[in-house]
């Protein structure tokens, strides 16, 4: 009997599941003994089990399991959100709001300088600068969350990377409004490239995340009030994030975002009584979904796409790293942070997956249309930034590791 749960010819899914969560608990207790992220155990175990090593878990399946990766994200926001107490961070707010510019906005000069210089391509320059901007917040959280890290580094590192999104959205909106206007002057098309959509579209998508996020806040609060201390609390968490995931599939919002305000929403409207049982549910869920999400990734990784980098790739990734190592520094500086945060702010965010790789195929929607010259460049796009976030997810949790370990707020480092 078929119950539609294995992909013709392969692995029941469920059995997929199954096999996953029992090896990714090995997995990651063998990277946390040598003192390593244990996602790193789960990534690597989804590389060797997915289709470009054992073929187990196949492509098929992945598609299949893609709902995981949104609801991961749920969490990871939510999560992220109920660490932006104003009570707690009066007074950071523009301190945050200098450091988040000054680490973007370098990332992405460097980025179109060095990649223009090996390419003399400005709308790829451009487009590859604006996806620099980027951050996951996935690998964040859980190495946060693995560490038990607590402290002023750690909730500046959390804000941080919950702005990037917004940051991201931002410039990826105008960057992409200008490539296109580019390509058309070079192809002789002149005004009938029409960019304001491209410009007003991250301003709506913001716009409504806010809007969805404050209003699911505020209810989930409300309903979490009512229940007190009852189980019935984490059904209702559970159910936010699933009614956030699926809403930002069928609407033009960003998961991070709305989910992160629903968060922020219920940590600065309620009281202690009410964010702590949800806060506590949602961190006895999270490491079964983190098993599942990096494992997925890591059978996403493609790592016959790296020889594919090139003198672009190259620059990207000194480009991207110098951009945030040096702006979060001088950001920090001038922004009167602590010098830990100065000294490793800008290690902890180098992290960079999805969303990178979402705005690629957007560009790719996008400039398709505008002929041969858009279709390259944005393939060419798709393939670099496929291939170095590769680089950015392996070696991005170990740094934000080293990074909550120096600083001390780790609670599980050397003391």
């Amino acid at each position: 009997m078929n119950h539609g749960v294995a992909p013709a010819g392969g692995v029941p899914v469920l059995v997929i599941v199954g096999i996953i969560l029992f090896l990714g608990v090995f997995a990651g207790r063998l990277m946390k003994s040598v003192r390593l992220p244990s996602l790193m155990g789960f990534m690597v175990l989804g590389l060797i089990t997915g289709p470009t090593v054992l073929g187990i878990i196949s492509r098929e399946t992945l598609a299949n399991l893609s709902f995981v990766t949104e609801i991961a994200l749920g969490f990871v926001a939510l999560t992220i959100g109920f660490e932006f107490n104003l009570k707690q961070m009066k007074g950071q707010g523009k301190q945050l709001v200098r450091i988040v510019a000054w680490e973007s906005l370098l990332a992405f000069t460097l980025v179109t300088l060095l990649v223009y210089l090996v390419t003399f391509r400005l709308p790829l320059a451009v487009l590859f600068g604006a996806i620099a901007v980027t951050t996951a917040p996935a690998g964040t959280v859980a190495v946060v969350q693995e560490t038990r890290a607590r402290g002023r580094f750690t909730s500046t590192l959390l804000a941080v990377v919950g702005f990037d999104d917004v940051a991201a959205i931002l410039v990826f909106g105008f960057a992409l409004a200008l490539t296109k206007f580019l390509i058309g002057v070079e192809a002789g098309l002149g005004e009938g490239v029409d960019v304001l959509p491209l410009i007003v579209a991250p301003f709506t998508e913001i716009g409504l995340s806010l809007a969805i996020g404050i209003i699911t806040g505020l209810a989930a609060g409300l309903l979490s009030r009512a229940l007190g201390q009852s189980r019935d609390v984490f059904i209702l968490t559970l159910a936010t994030v699933f009614l956030l995931s699926g809403l930002s599939q069928v609407m033009p919002m960003s998961l991070v975002l709305t989910a992160m305000t629903a968060g922020a929403v219920i940590t600065n409207t309620q009281s202690l009584r009410v964010v702590e049982p949800i806060a506590g549910y949602i961190s006895e869920v999270t490491p079964a979904v983190f098993v599942l999400f990096f494992a997925l990734a890591g059978a996403h990784l493609d790592l016959s796409l790296l020889p594919a980098v090139g003198g672009a790739g190259i620059m990207y990734i000194v480009g991207r790293a110098g951009g945030k190592v040096l702006g979060a520094s001088m950001g920090a500086r001038r922004a009167k942070a602590p010098e830990n945060v100065r000294k490793y702010l800008g290690l902890s965010i180098l992290s960079q997956a999805g969303l990178a790789i979402g705005l690629a195929l957007i560009a790719l929607q996008e400039l398709s249309p505008l002929g041969a010259e858009g279709e390259a460049i944005a393939r060419t796009v798709i393939v670099t930034i496929t291939a170095t976030s590769v680089i950015f997810e392996l070696v991005g949790p170990i740094l934000t590791r080293y990074s909550l370990d120096k600083t001390g707020e780790s609670g599980t480092s050397a003391r």
